[in-house]
């Protein structure tokens, strides 16, 4: 997952602040207008009056240079190719550790009784 700065996104989960899409939302509107249209309305049109992410709305509101500029280098160094590929490459690395973990926990219970 890539990381992102934004006063109606959750910077550590990627949740998305349902009130923005729930001011609009009527029953006409499938899954394709949610991604083509809502998200990127949203991403390009932040509001900081309902926010998920309270640094990026103070931030946005107060000082919006500075905003600008930690939402570059967020791009930087989180929405690369190669940033994208060292994601991937240390989730990978986890997952095999914790599946080594896993074995031995079943190793040391093998011997014993239940």
């Amino acid at each position: 997952m890539n990381k992102i700065f934004h006063p109606n996104i959750d910077e550590l989960s990627g949740s998305v602040c349902l009130d923005v899409i729930n001011q609009t939302w009527s029953p006409m509107f499938d899954m394709i207008n949610i991604f083509e249209v809502f998200l990127p309305q949203l991403l390009r049109y932040p509001n900081p009056t309902d926010p998920l992410n309270g640094e990026a709305a103070a931030l946005l509101m107060r000082e919006p240079a500075a905003y600008e500029a930690k939402v570059k280098d967020y791009v930087s160094r989180f929405a690369t190719k190669e940033a994208a590929e060292a994601a991937t490459d240390d989730s990978a690395s986890e997952s095999d550790e914790s599946s080594h973990g896993s074995l031995s926990d079943d190793d040391e219970t093998a011997g014993m009784e239940l």
